[in-house]
């Protein structure tokens, strides 16, 4: 997860694009360590947990609060909250792929946490899609 989070992304863009990008980047990760996700809790406590996923929370966090500058985020909760609500509801939707109701290529779940943050949905799903097209390179809002 770490080197999903730093490894280099495009420069900044808007915040919307930057969501997209950092959900779809950590995907991957989550899509394939999510039984170890599910029992981290368990086996390494709350506090290695919040160690662990502290890099992603703070960036999460980061793009949040320019988003929310950028007025194409909710404003009504803060930024601080809203990361940890988006990781929650990120982990839900992996618990979703553990219990076979939800299968995914990072598209729906980037799409998803757009929504979640107060994009309109048909924004959110040109932006992600845009994304995984290689010949699309404009901004998402």
């Amino acid at each position: 997860m770490r080197r999903a989070v730093e490894a280099p992304r495009a420069p900044r863009t808007d915040a919307v694009t930057e969501l997209a990008r950092f959900v779809l980047a950590l995907w991957p990760v989550g899509d394939r360590y999510r039984i170890l996700l599910r029992l981290a809790p368990h086996d390494l406590g709350p506090d290695r947990v919040t160690e662990v996923l502290s890099p992603a929370r703070d960036m999460a966090e980061a793009i949040i609060s320019r988003g929310r500058r950028q007025r194409v985020f909710q404003t009504c909760t803060p930024p601080s909250v809203l990361a940890r609500a988006l990781e929650a509801y990120l982990l839900g939707l992996l618990e979703c792929v553990n219990s076979g109701v939800w299968s995914d290529d990072g598209t729906g779940t980037a799409t998803a946490a757009l929504i979640a943050m107060g994009v309109d949905a048909h924004s959110a799903t040109t932006c992600v899609h845009g994304l995984v097209r290689p010949e699309s390179t404009a901004p998402c809002i």
